[in-house]
């Protein structure tokens, strides 16, 4: 295949365009509003994923195994709105929809590794309400905050070079008439399809990792909560089976939030108006950020006690002033 023949010694020239044309929003009605509620979304994912990180890095009752995947999805959602909307304010809002090449594959880089990254945090906080509840005695040992940095280090690794393999299989790709991409951002999916070459690997690739970190990760956490339900159908009284499936209900809204709107995009498929298509996904990678910061405040007790003990102490040296 043409991709590969480069590595072969063989003297190949891709033909790279200077600029990407980003068209996603165009031509949908009254988009006006819908920037001005990406931007409002944004502020609010920004100061409640913020906000989270600072009690957890405050309060050294939340220094859990727990809480280490709760950080760090809070600091996965924060660069992800960080990445995605603010440059799509900017391409939409200010008319600047011609992308350097570059900067354009730099952008598909950073979305993707974060959106990947979160999925794969999903599964984290799945193990470990999994080890918590199926193995309670043996909770403290076998979910640790050393176990919890080491599996987010490897998905951190994983979540880096799968964008990048991504982006190489892109540069090998020639583009000899139409640059416009019918999307909100550097979409893969939307750039490989422009090709005038062979981009059979990209294809392959694309479904690959779509299967690999949309639906794998669904699945494993679909199989978490099948063996949560059983272990649960065990224990002797509904009060207990209520109590401990009450401490996977944040979880359980996140999983929902992240993986339900961008399922039912890809089920769909080529049934779904375009503009439809774009909204939908440009939703379900912007919405989690801000919602998953506020339903780990309002359904995690330990953050709600946290903030207490913070307010009463903010409290206390307020009146000591007065």
């Amino acid at each position: 295949m043409d991709l590969f023949n480069s590595a072969l010694g063989r003297n190949i020239t891709f033909i790279h365009p200077a600029f990407f044309t980003i068209s996603g929003f165009l031509g949908i009605p009254y988009v006006k509003y819908y920037y001005a509620f990406l931007f409002f979304v944004y502020i609010i994912s920004v100061l409640g994923n913020m906000a989270v990180m600072a009690v957890i890095y405050l309060d050294h009752n939340l220094r859990t195994a727990k809480y280490v995947a709760v950080f760090n999805l809070a600091l996965v959602d924060l660069l992800e709105s960080t990445a995605l909307v603010p440059k799509v304010l900017d391409i939409f809002l200010f008319d600047h929809f011609n992308i350097p090449y570059n900067d354009c594959l730099t952008f598909l880089f950073f979305c993707f590794t974060f959106l990947v990254m979160q999925a794969l945090n999903l599964v984290a906080l799945s193990y470990d309400r999994l080890m918590a509840i199926m193995f309670p005695l043996h909770y403290q040992t076998k979910v640790t905050t050393r176990v919890m940095l080491s599996l987010i280090g490897f998905f951190w690794i994983l979540a880096i070079i799968s964008p990048l393999i991504l982006v190489g299989f892109v540069t090998r790709l020639s583009f000899c008439e139409s640059v416009v991409i019918n999307s909100y951002f550097c979409d893969h999916g939307q750039i490989y399809r422009l090709a005038c070459n062979d981009n059979y690997p990209n294809d392959i690739i694309g479904y690959f990792f779509t299967f690999l970190f949309v639906w794998t990760p669904f699945a494993i956490i679909l199989c978490s909560y099948l063996c949560i339900g059983y272990a649960l159908a065990k224990v002797a009284t509904a009060q207990e089976r209520m109590k401990a499936f009450k401490t996977c209900t944040a979880h359980l809204s996140l999983v929902a939030i992240y993986f339900i709107p961008m399922l039912i995009t890809f089920i769909i498929g080529g049934n779904i108006h375009p503009n439809s298509r774009i909204i939908n996904l440009s939703l379900s990678s912007m919405f989690p950020p801000m919602l998953n910061p506020i339903i780990y405040v309002l359904q995690t007790q330990e953050i709600i006690l946290s903030l207490k003990k913070f307010y009463k102490k903010k409290k206390a040296i307020k009146n000591m002033f007065e």
